[in-house]
């Protein structure tokens, strides 16, 4: 037994056991709504930021191309989530086929993701109430969103997926309204605003390359409904449910995407949307006047939309700390679980602060690229997970298998490899730096995490038991 194996063994001693343990509660449309609701806001806030990466048309082929991705991770996750029905998400996936180093590099792609995520979706929430009640200071307004929302993950897991439901589906009903006031002003012409580049058209205006630009904001529009793996410890019946979750929830964001994206261009106008804090009230601003009932009142239900991904990414974020740390490959204090609330209270609360300080130093665009970034790590090692695993344990139990195989996985993986370089393209030194902050997180891992790995860690035990069953066979 090698030096590393006999400390991920003697971590089993200093294990969690109940204390450890969250509660189980999530049923399908529970999930539903946390799924939808990681990524309503992107349909209110930051894809219109792809316009002036693409162009209108340029971003429309980066969310087809961005769709069919997330369709095929969707049903990907849905088999991988079945068989390793464990908190970790990503990490617990790339943990059980690629081993510790697997899951350590998946599993800090989705704390990048998650704890950035937050401070992106705070800037949006101060857009949209300074546009309904101008003149009150961003720092404040961003501090006071996220004192709000780390209390409710605290003090209980039910309680914070319950108020989920209702602000996504709240978030929905404006979208509803939304496109029945704008579909009757809707005018093609005006998807054509945005002056092209030398050499290019008028409908693609920066060419093939403003489709690869616009790409991270394609992901946007999509980004973060992987994470509902996370909440699998949470879930009554995760074989059952989990796939039922994810599907619905990417059906539901696939038609909200192309509604919102189509009628704000059309209506409020390329070049006003790819500048806009608050695209779709201002779009409906342009045809009604913001005097008009409707605007304010959009402006307040764009609040649900992006409080309900707020919340949401709160919620991930603090169980992809704390499966990361209850198994030893961050700080352990981490893991630490709310005595009463049974919430892993101080993952919630360490990831919220470094969201503030990133919400008010930080740029909005700038934070989007380093999520994406970390997201398509995750995604690049869940594919490969699925496709490793399939390989190595055919005999896996898997209640739900992915229909397409291995079609399905291979088109999400190359798809989130082209979205990988595109980062690098349209952002290469934020995307740099971002790379920098991974080395230092893997240099803390090779010098020390992974000799103090806690073998009693649900991931961690599953994968270790598989191993010693494969050797004995």
């Amino acid at each position: 037994m090698s030096n590393g194996q006999a400390k991920e063994v003697e971590g089993a001693a200093c294990g969690h056991g109940e204390s450890g343990q969250l509660r189980r509660f999530a049923g399908p449309l529970l999930l539903w709504g946390l799924g939808v609701g990681y990524v309503i806001s992107g349909d209110y806030f930051g894809w219109n930021f792809g316009i002036a990466a693409g162009g209108f048309w340029g971003l429309f082929i980066a969310t087809i191309l961005m769709g069919i991705m997330y369709t095929a991770m969707c049903f990907t996750i849905s088999e991988l989530a079945t068989a390793i029905p464990f908190t970790g998400g990503a990490y617990a996936f790339a943990r059980k086929a690629m081993g510790p180093w697997g899951g350590y590099l998946a599993g800090i792609g989705v704390v990048l993701e998650y704890v950035l995520a937050p401070a992106v979706i705070a800037n949006g929430i101060a857009g949209y109430i300074t546009f309904i009640m101008p003149g009150l200071p961003k720092w404040i307004l961003v501090t006071g969103v996220f004192v709000i929302f780390l209390a409710l993950n605290t003090f209980g897991a039910k309680t914070t997926l319950t108020f989920e439901l209702v602000v996504t589906s709240t978030a929905l009903v404006g979208l509803v309204i939304f496109a029945a006031l704008a579909a009757p002003h809707f005018d093609m012409s005006k998807l054509l605003e945005i002056a092209p580049a030398a050499g290019n058209s008028q409908t693609m205006p920066f060419g093939l390359l403003g489709i690869w630009a616009a790409i991270p904001y394609g992901i946007w529009f999509f980004l973060a409904i992987e994470g509902l793996p996370l909440v699998s410890e949470e879930c009554k019946d995760p074989t059952k449910d989990m796939p039922r979750g994810l599907i619905s929830s990417i059906v539901t964001l696939l038609i909200s995407a192309f509604v919102v994206l189509f009628l704000a261009a059309g209506v409020g106008g390329a070049e006003m949307m790819s500048k806009s804090d608050s695209p779709l009230p201002e779009a409906l601003g342009a045809v009604y006047g913001n005097a008009h009932w409707a605007i304010k009142g959009l402006g307040i239900i764009g609040l649900a939309g992006l409080i309900a991904s707020f919340n949401g990414i709160i919620f991930g974020a603090g169980r992809a700390v704390f499966a990361l740390s209850r198994a030893g490959y961050l700080p352990r204090f981490l893991s630490a679980v709310h005595p009463r609330f049974r919430t892993p209270y101080v993952a919630i609360l360490v990831g919220g602060v470094i969201g503030i300080v990133s919400a008010i130093l930080g740029n909005g665009d700038v934070l989007i690229q380093i999520a994406v970034f970390g997201a398509v790590i995750s995604y690049i090692m869940m594919m490969l997970s699925a496709l490793v695993l399939r390989a190595r344990e055919p005999h896996l139990h898997r209640p739900y298998k992915v229909p397409g195989y291995p079609l399905t996985p291979i088109i999400a993986l190359v798809l989130a490899i082209v979205a990988l370089f595109a980062g690098f393209f349209y952002a290469p030194k934020v995307i740099l730096w971002t790379a920098l902050v991974y080395l230092v997180f893997v240099l803390y891992f090779w010098l020390y995490s992974r000799h103090h790995l806690v073998a009693s860690a649900p991931e961690e035990e599953f994968a270790i038991l598989a191993k010693a069953e494969a050797e004995l066979n």
